[in-house]
């Protein structure tokens, strides 16, 4: 068994696994996979004491010409065996990632730039946002932008046209990428665990609007960013990632948000490309990362 990172293949494959502690999972879940010729590359697991939840990645690699039904049928009966959770993807199949952003347009620019480089594996299929303002960036990468003005008037008609999008471009992902209005409960709760947020401080510290300022006024001497998915309470989604910087006393407001892009950027293509490698698990209130 080899557990070094190699180069994906069209043969290489992603299995997930959560379920309740239990004697045995990794040899039954290695054991399916050797019984059909797997080769695994790489495992990762955790048993968390607390949550007593079991959590695994293994990547692996087929022979040509195996039979993928017969491998994913295996699995899934080991799932409802085990009561668990799991995926079972090829490593090669990008996800679809609609990217929704309002006036900062820093994080977008780089979520564009590392997709377009395979650094991510993630296609954006769609850029939705508030303003116009970026248009002509999204369109020179030949992806769709769509312009979806919001008031508190037209909130309910602009997520409705979020939620058409989503389905009409198969959406695997939505990425808030400084995207500057706060989504409904009901949007939040349609789009749990696929969607993420990337907010503009070190939560739980200076939740909400302008924390940079917030920061400022506290005279605090780190500012960071935090990538979290999205639930229906206002930055308050588990923590996928975060990031921080040093800062002192002669930083002013703007100071500190020129400071924090570069953290925000780090943090959100972090946790885009964890989540697309299938390395983040959910675990009650908090993340668990397998990488």
């Amino acid at each position: 068994m080899s557990t070094t990172t190699a180069a994906a293949t069209d043969h290489d494959h992603v299995v997930t696994f959560a379920c309740a502690q239990r004697r045995g999972i990794v040899h039954a879940l290695t054991g399916v996979l050797v019984e059909h010729g797997g080769d695994i590359i790489e495992l990762k697991q955790f048993d968390d004491p607390l949550t007593h939840r079991f959590f695994s990645r293994i990547r692996f690699s087929l022979a040509a010409g195996t039979d993928l039904g017969r491998v994913r049928a295996d699995v899934a009966a080991l799932g409802e065996d085990y009561e668990a959770e799991w995926s079972f993807r090829p490593t090669s199949q990008k996800q679809r990632m609609l990217v929704m952003v309002s006036k900062f347009g820093h994080c977008l620019n780089d979520l564009l730039y590392r997709a377009r480089m395979g650094e991510l594996n993630a296609e954006i299929v769609a850029v939705v946002s508030n303003h116009p303002d970026h248009r002509q960036t999204v369109e020179w990468h030949g992806i769709p932008f769509f312009h979806v003005p919001v008031t508190k008037d037209t909130k309910p008609e602009a997520e409705a046209k979020l939620l058409d999008l989503v389905d009409r471009f198969d959406v695997d992902l939505v990425v808030l990428a400084r995207y500057m209005q706060i989504l409904s409960d009901e949007l939040s709760r349609a789009l749990t665990g696929r969607a993420i947020n990337i907010h503009h401080s070190f939560l739980p510290s200076f939740k909400g609007a302008r924390p940079y300022h917030q920061a400022y006024a506290r005279g605090v001497k780190t500012v960071g960013a935090t990538a979290h998915y999205v639930n229906d309470e206002l930055d308050e989604g588990p923590i996928i990632t975060q990031q921080v910087i040093d800062v002192d006393h002669t930083y002013g407001p703007e100071d500190l948000v020129a400071a924090g892009r570069d953290s925000e950027n780090k943090a959100l293509a972090d946790a885009v490309r964890w989540h697309c490698e299938s390395r983040v698990f959910l675990n009650v209130d908090r993340t668990v990362i397998l990488r």
